[in-house]
């Protein structure tokens, strides 16, 4: 495992962070079985992960609370991230939200408290006082933000130290790119990739886009024409899909398993932090830590971003995966 500053701290963290949504089953997920994702987070443990990421969001708490017992006996040994959701984020509720997540954690306090997505009817100079007051309480060490677009993620600099963005970024979704990274970089602050395997695409689990099913579907890779979507774009499926088999016959050449190489790629990207890996059972997991350790030569990095290059064109510099109207600025 390699290690990386969280943003402009001296704290190390993994370059591979478990992330926690699908721990908790629920909707997107399904039925997850609680003894699997205990056994996941120690997996995790064991390969030189010292970072899980969870939000009060997913499955309405459930998966704080799978992480809490997970994680029981090894607190002192690791950092627990969650994330505030935006309907939470005036000040008293935001303090009541924490104070719920801290209970289901079972911890006294969460390293990193993120804002999950903004809410512009809130003033950040609000909620970012609420968290100054937590930090104060020592209820949370750091603050950080997600899906924060430039324009927030200047005004949030403005009102407190923010030392990470949590976003979108994989060889199919590379909004963050036209403007939001170099931000970051020129502002100190890390950045934590999530959806890195691009809802399982660039596994190689899926051959076509037939082969998804609706919930994976959302995203605006995918026709407006699929149930459930709420974007207005036609998508861009057979670019994406003419992309992934590109990936797989480049993962192919260097003999390393596509996820690997995708997640492999996220990280040696100027300015990423880490990447969130999520996953449901141990050999998951394990198989995702390896990508740490992975070192792709810049032709192999040029090559992954010149065959994804058409991708991220149709795609353009929305950074909100799953909607035609951005709720990042």
């Amino acid at each position: 495992m390699k290690y990386s500053k969280l943003g402009p701290t001296d704290i190390d963290i993994s370059t591979i962070v478990m992330g926690g949504w699908a721990i908790g089953g629920g909707y997107t997920w399904g039925e997850q079985d609680e003894k699997d994702s205990i056994d996941t987070i120690r997996a995790a443990v064991d390969a030189g992960i010292n970072m899980f990421d969870t939000a009060e969001f997913y499955n309405d708490g459930f998966a704080e609370e799978v992480l809490g017992k997970g994680l029981t006996g090894l607190r002192d040994k690791v950092l627990v991230a969650s994330k505030v959701w935006p309907e939470n984020l005036a000040a008293d509720k935001l303090i009541q939200a924490c104070e719920g997540s801290l209970k289901r954690l079972k911890t006294d306090y969460i390293d990193l408290y993120q804002i999950h997505w903004s809410n512009w009817d809130v003033p950040l100079e609000e909620t970012l006082g609420a968290m100054e007051k937590l930090k104060q309480d020592g209820k949370i060490r750091f603050v950080g933000v997600s899906n924060f677009g430039v324009r927030d993620l200047t005004d949030a600099l403005d009102c407190a130290e923010v030392v990470t963005d949590q976003l979108v970024y994989s060889l199919l979704f590379r909004a963050i790119e036209y403007e939001i990274l170099d931000q970051c970089k020129e502002a100190r602050v890390g950045v934590l990739a999530y959806s890195p395997l691009a809802q399982g695409l660039l596994t190689g689990k899926f051959k076509g886009p037939d082969e998804v099913d609706d919930e994976r579907a959302r995203v605006r890779w995918f026709s407006k024409n699929r149930a459930g979507t709420v974007h207005d774009s036609e998508g861009c499926e057979q670019e994406a899909f003419q992309a992934v088999e590109k990936i797989r016959d480049i993962s192919a050449d260097i003999g390393e398993p596509m996820a690997n190489v995708a997640l492999a790629w996220v990280l040696q990207q100027p300015g990423i932090t880490a990447v969130l890996a999520g996953a449901r059972k141990p050999h998951q997991i394990i198989d995702n830590a390896r990508a740490a350790d992975l070192e792709l030569t810049g032709e192999v990095i040029e090559s992954l971003s010149d065959v994804t290059e058409e991708v991220k064109k149709d795609i353009g510099p929305n950074a909100d995966p799953w909607r035609t109207e951005s709720r990042i600025r």
